[in-house]
């Protein structure tokens, strides 16, 4: 009988085990990042004239992913390239989104803009980065030649 018992918890064991290793798994997986780049729209309608419109229709959506507003003052936003865009003194709050246009425009809490004169993004391909005020990379979101948009 105790022999039995034993192989008994010796196999409960390893079925606790076999159980818990996928819940550890999934429990382990990256959580979103507080702020993250949501979507990309790196390639804007219609032919690249480099009007003011065409540029603002290249952006890039960051959503702050709490339920904490969220200082991103000093922050950067760049491409592989190293077109950088800088935020000022910038809470975004909770749950909400901040769209960071090519072109030129007047800055609120929802649009910020680079002021750029041509494209940002490549749309053959490219990777935005999202950098704390200190260096260090929040978010990337990368994309290939297909498509216009990248939710990331």
């Amino acid at each position: 009988m105790h022999a039995y018992v034993k192989k008994a918890v010796v196999a409960a064991t390893g079925l606790g085990l076999a159980v818990a290793a996928p819940i550890a798994a999934a429990s382990s997986a990256q959580a979103l990042p507080a702020i993250m780049i949501y979507k990309v729209q790196y390639n804007s309608p219609g032919s690249d004239t480099g009007s003011n419109t065409s540029l603002n229709a290249e952006y890039v959506v960051l959503k702050n992913t709490t339920r904490t507003n969220r200082s991103i003052t000093g922050w950067t936003l760049r491409d592989k390239t190293g077109y950088t865009f800088k935020f000022p003194a910038f809470t975004l709050k909770a749950g909400a989104t901040v769209t960071i246009h090519t072109g030129r425009g007047t800055a609120t809490a929802t649009n910020r803009y680079y002021n750029y004169t041509w494209y940002v993004w490549n749309n053959s391909g490219d990777t935005a980065y999202l950098r704390t005020a200190a260096g260090t990379t929040v978010d990337t979101c990368s994309w290939g030649s297909s498509g216009s948009a990248k939710y990331c």
